[in-house]
């Protein structure tokens, strides 16, 4: 059995436990004070010295008493300073007052014709409101029925086109009774018993076939024989040399009794022109229509054109009528040059293929019947133009041409340049005493 060593209480081990009674509370002294000039009662000396004595505060005030009186003046600076920006502050906030005051008399003042205004805005845009809701469903149906009326209107159209288009298909041809009297023009079918105004056959060379012509037998005593005629558009007269020099168009229609006395639109042909020409002194006849039935005529008692070398140069001369001298004349809107570039006479025929007008030949910007679009006699460029596009009405504008330029069936002196007129015709017929 081990044997256990020994502890003495110099050994050192844990701390020992606090014991279970504590010791008597040790005896404590009462501070005395000591009474010290200078109003500081101090604590005893065996605890220290914890605040000055009155000698040391005096001491420090009279080492102190010079600094107040520096912070002093500069606090009354200060204040100073500060009373200033007071009263800088004061005026600058007074003057936004008075601004503010101002701003708000003005807007006050603004306010009521604006909230006028405003109001009014509001009614108008109610009646508007109201004007379209009531309005515009309407308008709507009447559209919508116009359009349908247009688009039955281009059904018959279209119809019609097609049925025309069949009928035209083949070379039209007078399918009605011509009458067997005949002559070398009017005159002479007047004079054989032909007095009804009809398509007839006229023979002026009895070298050449007889063609069939429209014969004027009741204007002015009658044996015209028509060499133009436009009465509807039907037929167009922008066509070449050759096509005017051996004729075009529609002589005439059958009336619906087999009698041809309805006459169409047409161009006899230059060198037909020409052969009737050569057989007598010749009146020349223009009739014209306007679109409201009024009537016009300018008659030239004299009247010839030169051969196809000379380009079929127009010659007339002795006029008379209401129409106005336009051919000879010029127009008679204009003065000057202006005037003379527009005389007929004398001139040579002219298409858009052979370029003898008087505005420089032979330049193909200068062309009087391409601006024009037709063939005539034209000189720079024209105060009449019988052959020249059909527009229906009677006043058109320049943005319903193709080049600007008054191209309609014109005759300046009675209507003007922008008037085309409803019928136009030429009429020729042997000069008698």
């Amino acid at each position: 059995m081990p044997v256990r060593p020994i502890h003495t209480s110099h050994t050192r081990g844990r701390y020992s436990a606090r014991p279970t009674n504590p010791p008597p509370a040790a005896a404590r002294t009462k501070p005395s004070q000591m009474e010290e000039y200078g109003g500081c009662v101090l604590p005893g000396s065996a605890l220290g010295v914890h605040c000055p004595t009155g000698c040391e505060l005096r001491n420090e005030l009279i080492k102190q008493r010079p600094m107040p009186q520096r912070r002093l003046n500069s606090i009354l600076h200060n204040i100073t300073s500060l009373k200033s920006n007071f009263n800088s502050l004061t005026v600058n906030s007074d003057n936004i007052v008075r601004s503010m005051q101002n701003l708000r008399s003005r807007m006050q003042e603004r306010s009521g014709p604006q909230k006028s205004a405003q109001d009014a805005i509001e009614a108008r845009f109610k009646e508007l409101r109201v004007h379209i809701e009531s309005t515009v469903p309407n308008t709507l149906r009447i559209m919508k029925e116009l359009l349908m009326q247009v688009r039955a209107k281009i059904k018959r159209l279209d119809e019609s086109l097609q049925t025309q288009t069949e009928y035209c298909a083949m070379p039209c041809v007078i399918s009605c009774n011509i009458p067997v009297v005949s002559g070398a023009h009017c005159e002479d079918v007047f004079r054989n018993g032909g007095y009804t105004s009809e398509a007839y056959y006229i023979q002026p060379d009895q070298k050449q076939k007889p063609y069939k012509v429209f014969c004027d037998m009741q204007h002015s005593g009658g044996g015209w024989t028509i060499i133009q005629n436009r009465v509807d558009g039907s037929t167009s007269f922008a066509r070449n040399w050759d096509t005017y020099k051996n004729g075009f168009g529609n002589v005439a229609f059958d009336n619906g009794k087999y009698i041809c006395n309805v006459p169409g639109e047409y161009w006899i042909g230059t060198e037909r022109i020409l052969e009737l020409s050569q057989l007598h002194e010749h009146v020349l006849l223009f009739d014209m229509k306007d679109w409201k039935g009024e009537k016009a005529y300018a008659q030239y008692n004299s009247f010839r054109i030169d051969g196809e070398d000379q380009n079929y140069r127009f010659w007339i001369d002795q006029y008379t009528g209401n129409a106005g001298d336009a051919l000879i004349q010029g127009a008679s809107q204009l003065q000057g040059e202006n005037r003379t570039m527009t005389i007929h006479n004398g001139m040579e025929f002219s298409t858009f293929d052979r370029d003898n007008d008087g505005w420089l030949p032979g330049n193909p910007q200068k062309q009087c019947a391409k601006e024009d679009d037709g063939g005539w006699w034209y000189n720079r460029c024209h105060s009449a133009n019988p052959n020249g596009r059909y527009y229906w009405g009677g006043v058109y504008t320049k943005q319903q041409t193709d080049l600007g330029t008054d191209d309609g069936v014109v005759w300046m002196n009675w209507k003007g340049s922008w008037y085309s007129l409803r019928e136009m015709s030429m009429k020729m017929r042997p000069r008698m005493p």
